[in-house]
């Protein structure tokens, strides 16, 4: 429950706001009234036409994605941030794809895992509203509840949400993170963003198994970054090839998107490249026994996936790979994995290469 002071000066306050999450290393701070309709009868839409894939708890949660006050009771404004991650210095995306001895990972897995970081900056961000405001009612989000979080960020005038549905920002492209402050104060709200995509279908043309199946329509099922990171089982046979040596994610949306020429890189150390994964190759990695997976993947967001599902990826990128005695070698070397998933997509693999002799 609120009990913030009567005389206290919301305006000064907002602007305050925006100010001290600058000074925490937020790269863009709005406030967004959370009035999603025409979002819920989107995601409802994007529900009943099973895009979601085996994503079940994004069903189960039903509206309260939508229904901010659901969530969060008393909750009338939503504090909004955005975090650059793109470390500087990093090879053009392309090289790497092209070579398909080499390991793509996602631009924000690099480095270190952002939810707890910007999860504490947050909290932080609350103490200094606390002690202007007095005690109010608050809850801090970073990817981690039924959320959407895309168009409350485009309501707080961070951005707009693309065609490729990630959110897009004119002085700062894609490449960021985005974090909530769920709070009963009644704050003055941020203009929206407006849409600068135009004519341009960039990312509907570049993307490689062609998931973004409409304007503003991604079909989860076919998306790589899907596949890869939140998929559990088998990858879709006709799928693996169009995988190419992707092994956590893909950036190809954002890579060719005419706005991400004006990203800014990080400054933030955390997200710095951990452990060559920027430049790794495919066999090196697939050499990396669980222990050593837990190891190098402590404080990252690849962590989640378990050694299991790394193999599995990893399976498919040398099955894409030219062949040597290297990848051969590896392959089976993993051929008689525990784990029936590996062992799948290993034969599967062997079988491209045997077919490539």
């Amino acid at each position: 429950m609120n009990n913030a002071p009567q005389d206290l000066d919301l305006h000064a306050l907002a602007g305050d706001i925006k100010r001290w999450g600058q000074e925490l290393g937020f790269d863009r701070v709005g406030i967004a009234k959370p009035n999603l309709g025409v979002d819920e009868a989107h995601l409802l839409q994007w529900l009943r036409r099973g895009f979601q894939g085996d994503m079940s708890y994004m069903g189960r949660h039903g509206v309260k994605r939508a229904r901010p006050n659901r969530l969060l009771a008393g909750t009338v404004r939503v504090i909004c941030v955005r975090m650059n991650y793109r470390p500087p210095g990093l090879e053009p995306d392309v090289r790497i794809l092209r070579d398909g001895s080499r390991a793509f990972v996602a631009r924000y897995a690099l480095g270190g895992d952002y939810h707890k970081l910007m999860r504490r900056r947050l909290q932080q961000l609350a103490r200094r509203i606390e002690a202007v405001a007095g005690a109010f009612g608050y809850r801090a989000f970073v990817d981690s509840a039924p959320v959407l979080e895309k168009a409350l960020a485009r309501d707080a005038g961070l951005g707009w949400i693309g065609k490729h549905t990630l959110l897009l920002s004119r002085d700062s492209g894609s490449y960021f993170f985005l974090g909530e402050l769920f709070t009963d104060l009644p704050l003055p709200e941020s203009t929206p963003g407006s849409e600068h995509c135009g004519s341009c279908r960039a990312c509907l043309d570049v993307c490689p198994t062609q998931a973004i199946v409409g304007p503003y329509q991604l079909d989860a099922r076919r998306c790589i970054s899907y596949l890869t990171i939140e998929h559990q089982g088998s990858i879709p046979e006709p799928l693996r090839p169009l995988i190419g040596n992707r092994v956590f994610g893909c950036d190809d949306c954002q890579a060719v998107c005419p706005w991400n020429k004006f990203a800014r890189p990080t400054d933030e150390a955390a997200f710095r490249p951990r452990h060559g994964l920027d430049t790794a190759d495919l066999v090196t990695l697939m050499r990396w026994d669980e222990a050593e997976f837990l190891e190098r993947t402590a404080g990252s967001a690849i962590r989640r996936l378990g050694h299991v599902r790394w193999l599995r990826n990893l399976a498919v990128a040398l099955g894409n790979s030219p062949r040597d005695d290297a990848v051969i070698g590896i392959l089976r070397a993993r051929a008689q994995h525990p784990s029936a998933l590996v062992r799948e997509h290993v034969a599967w693999a062997l079988a491209r290469h045997a077919g490539k002799s």
